[in-house]
This record gives structure tokens, C-alpha cells and sequence, in this order.
């Protein structure tokens, strides 16, 4: 790694810690401890782990923990100036590339689930069994991996041996030798994304219809689920933002490099840390189930019996 105090064009690389590196730090930390705690609830009790939504929401939050651990990561090498060898910052994009697409593609998954939770209640259970757990999670590692791939193909056949071993800001920016690489990957992400709309679309329009023909309690259960529905397609909004980000960032970057991070800064707050707290807020809090067990947990045993009565 390269000297942290050296100069550049006779400019320090070191700046000085700040009030927006600190509440950084606070949310991603609170952010974190709550994921932790959402996951420990999950792992508890044999009935999360061996239903499909919350084995997919598990998926999110172990996904979101680890993108927001590198993001944070990469945000500070940014805010500081730290150059690294761009081999080390290849393996920081690969790590966030993949997981950047994890969240979205599994909130569209957890749609699905609901929608046929709702609209082919018959086939539900055969098609969300626990069994399916395993290959949807690989099919949705996978589809993660393929935007990545794509990018990293293009960044191979064009660069030279000697860019690997130059020093300079990690950024995704810097995998982009040329402007049509940039609109690739902004194609890719458009093609994901308004697959996924449809998708969260056709399963809103669904749920509605079963919902204004049903009465009672369906109509009840179904009306929440059209909620959960509208929460993820927020989500799904916030997530495709946050891949048009580096893209303001880049032209931004050319301009001036303070704006740069300062741009950078709110983009991670809105972006990255928004979009990452509804997922507790959706399941955490609103799902009755998991949020008695949630709070049996906190409370370290101290809430009544019927806090872990999961099974009606």
C-alpha cells in the first residue's frame, strides 16, 4: 500500500477525521448490530430456517452485512486518499459488484414467494419447501455474478499488464478504461432491473385482484401482503439508484475530487445505509412471528412463553 502521508501534485493524501466520517461509522455500526441480532433470531428456532421468506430474508441481511462492511471500508480509503494496487481493488469490485445485485435479486425473489403465497396457495408449499432453499439461493448467487463477470471480461481484454500494479483510489470508476464500458454496464444493470420491475409489478396487480375478491381474514392477510410487496419495490427503487451512483460519481470525479467525496458521502447515506434498515423494519418489526421472537431474544428469555408459540 502506498505511503498514506506521501504527496500528489503537491497535495496531502491524509485528511483529517470529520463529523461525516463519524456518523458514518455510527449508522453503518448501529445498522450492523441490528443485522447481527436479526440474523441470531433467525438462526434460533427451526421454523425461520426452514421457511422459504425467511430464509430469503436471511439472505438479505447476511448480504447487506457484507456490503455495507466493504462499502464502508472503500468509503474511508476514498475519503482519505489511500491508493491500493488496482489486482487488490479488482477483488474489492468483485466483491461488490456481486452483492450489490444479491439484495435487489432477492427482494424480487421474496415477492414472488408472496404472490404465491397468495395467488396459488395449492402450490405454495411444494414450490417454496424448504428443499428449494439451497438452489434458489445458488440460482440467485448466480444471476448476481453474471453482471460482474460481464464487466471484469471487458476490463481483462483491455488492460495492459502494468495497470494491475499501479497504485490509485479504488473506485468502480477505475475499471472503466473506456466510456462504452460504462454504458455496458449501465445496460446490464437496466436489463436486470426492469426484469425485476416487471416482475414486482405483475405480482402488485395479482395480489390486488385476490385481494378486492377476498373477505375476512384472507382479505387481511392478503392486504399485508400487498404492503410487503409495495416496501420491496421501495427497496428495488433505492437499489437502482444506487447502481446509477457511480456513474454521477464519475463525472463528478473529473470535475473536482472534494465534490467527489462529498457526492460520494450522501450517496451512501441515501443509497446504501436507506435502503439496507427497511429490510429489519419489514420483517423485523412488521412480521408478527419474527418480531416476538425477536424480542423474546432481547430480552434474553425475560418475555412471556408465547413470544416463541410460531407455529400459528
Amino acid at each position: 500500500m502506498a505511503d498514506n502521508n506521501s504527496v500528489a501534485g503537491g497535495q496531502p493524501l491524509m485528511r483529517k477525521i470529520n463529523y461525516q466520517v463519524i456518523i458514518v461509522q455510527v449508522l453503518v455500526a448501529i445498522f450492523l448490530c441490528i443485522n447481527f441480532m436479526l440474523i441470531i433470531t433467525f438462526s434460533m428456532k427451526d421454523f425461520f430456517y426452514t421457511t422459504m421468506r425467511y430464509i430469503l430474508f436471511a439472505n438479505t441481511l447476511v448480504s447487506d452485512c457484507l456490503l455495507l462492511i466493504v462499502t464502508d471500508f472503500t468509503l474511508i480509503l476514498s475519503y482519505f486518499r489511500v491508493t491500493i494496487q488496482m489486482q487488490f481493488c479488482l477483488f474489492i469490485f468483485i466483491w461488490l459488484s456481486v452483492y450489490t445485485f444479491v439484495t435487489p435479486i432477492t427482494l424480487t425473489a421474496m415477492t414472488l414467494e408472496r404472490y404465491m403465497a397468495i395467488c396459488m396457495p395449492l402450490r405454495h408449499s411444494e414450490l417454496c419447501s424448504s428443499r428449494r432453499a439451497l438452489p434458489t439461493l445458488l440460482i440467485i448467487q448466480g444471476l448476481s455474478f453474471v453482471p460482474c463477470f460481464l464487466i471484469l471480461s471487458t476490463f481483462f481484454a483491455l488492460a495492459s499488464l502494468s495497470l494491475y500494479k499501479e497504485y490509485k483510489v479504488c473506485s468502480v470508476e477505475m475499471l472503466l478504461l473506456h466510456s462504452w464500458q460504462g454504458h455496458f454496464r449501465s445496460g446490464i444493470s437496466q436489463v436486470y432491473f426492469l426484469i425485476m420491475f416487471i416482475a414486482i409489478v405483475f405480482s402488485y396487480i395479482e395480489i390486488m385482484k385476490v385481494a378486492k375478491a377476498a373477505s375476512g381474514e384472507n382479505k387481511k392477510s392478503t392486504w399485508k401482503g400487498l404492503r410487503t410487496v409495495i416496501l420491496h419495490g421501495f427497496q428495488l427503487l433505492l437499489c437502482l439508484i444506487q447502481l446509477l451512483c457511480p456513474f454521477i460519481e464519475g463525472a463528478v470525479l473529473q470535475i473536482n475530487f472534494l465534490l467527489f467525496v462529498n457526492v460520494r458521502y450522501f450517496n451512501y447515506i441515501m443509497f446504501s445505509l436507506a435502503p439496507r434498515c427497511l429490510s429489519p423494519l419489514i420483517y423485523g418489526l412488521r412480521d408478527e412471528k419474527f418480531f416476538l421472537a425477536l424480542k423474546y431474544y432481547t430480552l434474553c428469555g425475560f418475555a412471556k412463553n408465547k413470544s416463541l408459540d410460531l407455529t400459528h
